[in-house]
């Protein structure tokens, strides 16, 4: 049997191509969340239902990506750049954070801000782990 013909290569390419196309899902979503959150800082109309589940999805999309990487790493035995395992895990640390201060006191009048500033920083990491990507191919 030819090696592209094997069913763990078949595996392994899905599964790369899921998480390479789901770091997009990742981006994009943080990306509008944190947009979003901040115009409902300014603008009370866009504080809306809408906006939580959109967060909760871009947040849950942090999680995903990293099983995803993880799935790679130990179920298929691939590597990847030490700096990109770096920023996914610091994806999940920083959703983390945003979670865990949203009912702090001080953080009420924040609130729109937190999640906007903290979508925008996600995204952020998302992209540059993606750029670590690329360059470790390279």
């Amino acid at each position: 049997m030819a090696l592209s013909q094997t069913p763990t290569l078949g595996i392994l390419a899905s599964l790369l191509d899921i998480h390479i196309a789901w770091a997009w899902v990742l981006i994009i979503s943080n990306g509008l969340a944190g947009l979003w959150s901040l115009g409902a800082h300014y603008i009370p109309g866009l504080r809306t239902r809408a906006l939580w589940w959109f967060i909760v999805f871009a947040e849950v999309a942090v999680f995903v990506q990293v099983a995803l990487g993880v799935g790679l790493i130990a179920g298929q035995k691939l590597s990847a750049p030490k700096f990109h395992l770096f920023y996914g895990f610091i994806a999940i640390i920083a959703v983390g954070i945003l979670y865990s201060y949203r009912d702090a006191p001080w953080m009420r009048h924040r609130l729109y801000q937190w999640y906007g500033v903290g979508g925008l920083f996600v995204m952020g990491l998302g992209i540059r782990a993606m750029l670590v990507a690329q360059a470790g191919a390279h």
